[in-house]
């Protein structure tokens, strides 16, 4: 394909999804600058629809949107040299995960991430290093809390269900509804009833929501327990990661074996073709957060979006606006 061809986002009237389409154009420009084929039409022909409907409101909302992106061909993947610095690929990175979250907001996607593992594995930090670059708006962290009594009450994945991404969103499970294959089977927070039911009724549940049109990935964050005692120890020790460490965390240490056990069941049930588990070795945490970024865009076809040039307008003149006086409002204290 000649730099002169790129492919860019035209919305479909007929049901206002977005869909990549062929389309030339020439400088980065507006959309209503380009040419025929590039230009953003909503027009449509549909006798159903009306001028003010719901369908033709949202088509024109996202013509509004897609004008100042330009979608070309998608990046290449790219192979880290052997001295690589950690910044300079996380740098990388992120601008690649800013790429996939506004393909994901314009076509719709609805994308789903679970992370899980070992305690003090680095699973917040990784997707803190995804979280840092993205809209809040479209892309947002779940860790839920300690399940209330009323939330014992109800069917077990039923609060993790109201947490699931809507079309144009990215959900990151920081733990998930396999707190009860883990931390709750060893624990003892749960029957053997209530896990039995799980491990039958998860594969079938992840399938529906795959089947839903939901892009669910999950990651499993695996450290030796050398590195996890490490990593536990100074926590203890660093009041700022002190509160990274709970009474369930310590008292882990003590079932090493039976987290290694559960696991393996775990996998084994839940571990399948649609929906398979990917492990990440985290002894070293600043290579596991680049290879599970690399690896997430790898699982999701994004296209290369580059935003248009847009001009500044001025801005409006105040000759007839007077400031309130600044003794009538109540500022922060300058003592830095």
């Amino acid at each position: 394909m000649s730099l002169g061809r790129r492919r860019q986002l035209r919305v479909d009237p007929a049901n206002s999804v977005p869909r990549v389409q062929m389309a030339a154009f020439g400088a980065l420009q507006p959309a209503h600058h380009r040419d025929k084929k590039g230009t953003i039409d909503v027009k449509t022909k549909n006798k159903h629809q009306t001028s003010g409907g719901e369908v033709m409101e949202l088509a024109r909302e996202t013509a509004k949107l897609e004008q100042y992106w330009i979608v070309g061909d998608r990046s290449k993947p790219r192979k880290p040299p052997k001295n690589y610095n950690y910044v300079e690929e996380l740098m990388h990175l992120q601008i690649e995960l800013i790429k996939m979250q506004e393909c994901v907001r314009h076509n719709r996607l609805k994308m789903c991430v679970i992370f899980e593992g070992r305690d003090a594995a680095g699973k917040g930090g990784v997707i803190k290093r995804i979280t840092d670059p993205l809209n809040p708006r479209v892309c947002r962290v779940v860790a839920l809390a300690t399940p209330t009594e009323r939330e014992r009450g109800q069917w077990y994945f039923q609060r993790y269900v109201a947490e699931l991404p809507s079309a144009g969103e990215i959900v990151l499970f920081d733990r998930s509804w396999y707190n009860r294959a883990g931390v709750e089977r060893v624990m003892g927070l749960c029957t053997e009833d209530e896990y039995q039911e799980f491990v039958r009724s998860c594969p079938l549940f992840e399938e529906m929501l795959i089947r839903s049109g939901i892009i669910l990935i999950k990651y499993w964050f695996s450290v030796n327990d050398e590195e996890q005692e490490k990593r536990f120890q100074d926590r203890m020790r660093n009041p700022i990661k002190r509160w990274k460490l709970s009474t369930i965390d310590v008292e882990s240490r003590r079932h090493w074996v039976d987290y290694s056990q559960a696991k393996d069941l775990m996998f084994a049930q839940t571990d399948t073709k649609v929906s398979p588990w990917y492990v990440v070795n985290s002894d070293n945490k600043k290579q596991a957060r680049l290879n599970c970024i690399a690896h997430l865009l790898s699982r999701i076809p994004y296209q290369d979006l580059n935003p248009v040039h847009i001009a500044l307008p001025p801005r409006q003149s105040d000759s007839d606006y007077k400031r309130p006086k600044l003794t009538s409002q109540h500022f922060v204290p300058d003592i830095y």
